[in-house]
Parts: C-alpha cells; structure tokens; sequence
C-alpha cells in the first residue's frame, strides 16, 4: 500500500539532493548554511518519525537559526544561458505550460477514480491519502513529459528547484511551522481563554458576536498564516460557545462564511509566506511586501462582506 511514507520519502530524497548540489557548487555565496537547510529538511521528511521529539525539536532550532541569522543564500548557477532560454521560449510558446497541466489533471482524475471507480477498492493507496499520492504521481509524470520532450540535461529539474527552493528561503517552511503553532494554541486553550474575556466584554447581540468573530479570525490568521489553524482558536473561542450555542446560529454558515473571514487575513500578512513573500521572491520585486500592500484595500472590503453575509446567513 502506498501511504504517505512514500511521499515523505520522495520529497525528502528531493532536499537530500539539493543539499548534495548545493554543497557542491563552490561558486554559491553561502553553500554550507543553505545546504544545511536542505540537509534538516532532508532528515525530517526521511527520518522524522523515527528520530523522536527532542531530536525534531533539536532539528527545528537548527533550521530556525539558519534562516534567523540569514546564513542561506541563492546560487547563481543557471542551467540555460538566458539566450537559450528565450530561443526555447520562441520555439515552444505556451506549449512550455502544458507540463505543468499534467500535475492538477492526474490528481483529480487519480482521485475521482479512486473514489468512484472499482480501482479504489484495491487498497493501493492509504484511505483518504488519495490526492497527495496522485498529486506526487503527476509531479514525477510532468518530470517525465519535460524529459522527454524538451530534453534537458538530466539534472536540471533538480538544480532548478534547488534554485527555486533558495530564492524562496526560509519563507518555505514558514506555513508548517505556523500550522503546528495553531495546533499548539488549540491544544493549551487559548481558545477558550479567549472566549471568557470575549463574553466579558461582548453585549449580548448577535452581530456584534459575528464582527468579532470575523476580526477575531483575521487576526489571528495574521498572526499565524494560516485561516486553518486560526479557526479551532476562534471556534473554541466563540463561533461554538457564543455564536452557535448561545444564538443559535447556522454551524454551516458560521463555519464556512468563517473561514472565508480568515482568509482575508491571509491576503494581510507576511505570515502568509507561500502566498505573500514567495512571489515578491520569486519575482524579485524591490518591495518584499508589494503583495500585501496590493492586496490590502481588497481585503478589508471582502472581510466587511464576509461579515454581513455570515450575520445575514446565520441569523435571518
């Protein structure tokens, strides 16, 4: 059965490799910092549940303090010249996309035969596993369609990653990072802390117990990156106790409509880093923040719709 130990290990195996090219190329500013980035990641897709916690523990200061002290770089090895690049581009036009095609396709179709068609029955795939696994199956056929078709050097696609990976930085395991912190929060009851000093200071009306709620699931999606780990907060905190069993409102639309709340925070924060700092990044824009700050004003008015929508969804 393919289980998501197989996916750790395809990605892990994908770090290791960064870390062995990375260290190789003597002319990258700060080979042995950003090769040892790779290297923990490495260790903790391939390892990571057989090392204990303290050693994961160990292993996330290490990766904290290489990005903290900015002791990772970005090499400037290409694998095309820019001219080769730009004559590629003239031959193949928007042909150049279609690989990247391949990747969503085969997931969904991988998913939708596994949960309709007798091929799920087979036990193949881990139960409820299905789209990561076909997500990686698609990753690794677009690999071969590339190899095939445009036929690069055989290292590219790993070296180009490795490229990518470090322009990228230590932004790259920031939502993770932000995700086992939410779990944290949940876990110690923040939440429900959160929701005694709210009902101290909430009047007893349903709109207002709404607007805090969805402010409430901005900010801490601000503060976290991430609307998925803010919602057990401000769920424990008052979408369940104040909202749904004091005011009886909708649990679908307080949930939903909720969330939708939280991601407007997303749009808000460097936090966010996958969405907000990866393209300024990836891009190379001259303000690292540019994202957010074309976002924000759009935020702020979908959060104000979200919030009459979820008090007019949930209680008319």
């Amino acid at each position: 059965m393919i289980t998501l130990g197989w996916i750790y290990a395809v990605v892990g195996s994908m770090f290791a490799t960064f870390a062995i090219l990375g260290l190789g190329d003597r002319s990258h500013p700060n080979r042995f910092g950003t090769a040892a980035f790779s290297g923990l990641l490495a260790v903790s897709l391939l390892a990571g549940d057989r090392i204990g916690d303290f050693a994961n523990g160990v292993l996330v200061l290490g990766l904290t303090i290489l990005g903290g002290f900015n002791l990772l770089g970005r090499s400037n090895h290409a694998t095309t010249s820019v001219v080769q690049r730009e004559d590629m581009a003239r031959r193949h036009g928007n042909r150049l996309f279609l690989p990247a095609l391949i990747i969503p396709l085969t997931a969904l179709l991988g998913t939708l035969a596994t949960n309709y068609t007798p091929f799920g029955q087979a036990g193949w795939i881990e139960p409820k596993r299905e789209t990561y696994v076909f997500l990686v199956v698609g990753v690794l056929l677009a690999l071969a369609v590339i190899l095939i078709w445009l036929r690069p050097p055989a290292l590219a696609p790993l070296r180009e990653g490795g490229r990518l990976f470090e322009a990228i930085g230590a932004a790259a395991v920031l939502p993770q990072m932000l995700a086992a912190l939410g779990a944290l929060f949940a876990t110690a009851g923040i939440g429900k802390i959160i929701g005694h000093f709210s009902g101290l200071i909430i009047p007893d009306s349903p709109f207002l117990a709404v607007l805090v709620y969805g402010v409430g699931m901005v900010v801490f999606t601000m503060i976290m990156g991430n609307a998925f780990a803010a919602f057990p907060v401000m769920a424990a905190a008052i979408g369940v106790p104040v909202l749904i069993q004091h005011h009886h409102a909708n649990p679908a639309v307080i949930g939903a409509v909720g969330m939708l709340a939280g991601f407007c925070g997303t749009l808000m924060t460097p936090m966010a880093a996958n969405f907000n700092l990866v393209p300024a990044a990836v891009l190379q824009l001259r303000d690292q923040h540019g994202v957010i700050k074309a976002q924000f004003p759009t935020a702020i008015v979908l959060l104000m719709i979200n919030i009459l929508v979820m008090w007019w969804g949930a209680f008319l």
